[in-house]
């Protein structure tokens, strides 16, 4: 795991630099800086878009009584998006604008997040009150 880790810190910038470079080479480096800072803040801003979105079905989902679980993971990946989209380079940006489309992430949290199914279990009502069963014991040592 640290070995990948590694991998990916030193390969990815050396791999976002080439494209960099290619980029320049073929359209100009003011276009490439342009671009770069371009695709930063619509990313920026479609992030900020879809995070409200997610936010307010977490909180319907918490007054409603169930457990947002799912929709957390999307705003985990989200986050993760954002942080692709600040970062220099086409590269992050390419997997960043991926992780903006809402059936990605939806298979991408169900296929790697294991769900515990709730079938077989009794919902509790919130109004009762929890069952408590008394009695005594005593420890023979």
């Amino acid at each position: 795991m640290v070995i990948i880790f590694i991998l990916l810190l030193i390969g990815l910038p050396l791999i976002e630099i080439y494209f960099l470079i290619e980029v320049g080479s073929a359209i100009g480096a003011f276009p490439t800086i342009v671009l770069t800072i371009l695709t930063a803040i619509i990313g920026t801003w479609l992030v900020r878009r879809q995070g409200f979105s997610v936010l307010m079905r977490v909180r319907r989902m918490i007054d409603e009584g169930e457990v947002p679980a799912l929709e957390v993971m999307d705003g985990a990946l989200l986050l993760v998006a954002g942080l692709f989209l600040l970062l220099p380079g086409f590269l992050t940006d390419s997997v960043g604008f991926l992780l903006l489309i809402p059936p990605l992430r939806r298979w991408l949290v169900r296929r790697y997040i294991p769900v515990v199914p709730t079938q077989g279990y009794p919902a509790r009502n919130p109004d009762q009150t929890p069952r408590v069963i008394e009695g005594e014991y005593r420890r023979d040592d």
